[in-house]
């Protein structure tokens, strides 16, 4: 994608002034990397005052939240229909794919802002992303409609595995250049298959009552 296509949005004139501002500073993440991007520098370029910025990010590490929203909302959008009867790993690799492709556009730069997250000089920032790492998790879990209830063994061995196989997947998005991110979702629907079989027989599980039903039968 060519700068003036990522800078010269369809309707901006639509956006509002918390989308304009977080688009810019993306455009200019572009360019001068993440790290080289200076509000004040958004605020200029948008002809805004300063102050109108400052209301709506209190900070840059502010606006990289903002992105990460679109990744979430993508993860919990309208399901295709018959989502509800797919299995569970197929409906986990749908709803991580669809967060990891919200943010593909600027995958370089979704990269340096969980870098720049995780600077240990930063605990501002890297504390608040453990937090945001175990939200996603659980949003996932819910987007998936997986049906162990929180707090049971089922649920906590679920997150334990999501969060590993969260973080090994980002790792392969990271560098995947691939056409539509094939590696990636090949990567992801592997990993979840595998896991699938590992966890047949964790109580609460779908396959783990549909089996004990048949063998009561």
């Amino acid at each position: 994608m060519s700068m003036t296509a990522i800078h010269q949005t369809p309707g901006s004139d639509e956006m509002s002034l918390r989308e304009r501002v977080m688009r810019e500073a993306l455009y200019l993440a572009e360019i001068h990397g993440w790290q080289g991007v200076r509000l004040s520098e958004v605020a200029a370029r948008l002809e805004l005052p300063m102050g109108a910025v400052l209301a709506e990010f209190r900070d840059l590490d502010a606006v990289a939240d903002a992105w990460f929203r679109h990744g979430w909302e993508a993860m919990l959008a309208e399901k295709p229909d018959g989502f509800d009867h797919w299995p569970p790993e197929r409906r986990l690799a749908h709803c991580l794919a669809a967060w990891l492709d919200a943010l593909a556009g600027h995958r370089r730069v979704t990269v340096e802002m969980l870098r720049t997250k995780a600077h240990p000089p930063h605990p501002h920032t890297w504390v608040p992303m453990l937090f945001d790492l175990s939200r996603t998790v659980q949003w996932w879990r819910e987007a998936a409609r997986l049906e162990a209830r929180y707090g049971t063994r089922r649920a906590r061995a679920e997150e334990i595995a999501l969060t590993g196989l969260f973080l090994a997947t980002l790792s392969v998005w990271a560098g995947d250049a691939s056409d539509g991110q094939a590696r990636t979702h090949r990567f992801l629907e592997q990993r979840l298959a595998c896991g699938a079989r590992c966890m047949r027989w964790v109580p609460g599980g779908e396959r783990s009552r549909r089996d004990a039903a048949a063998h009561r039968l």
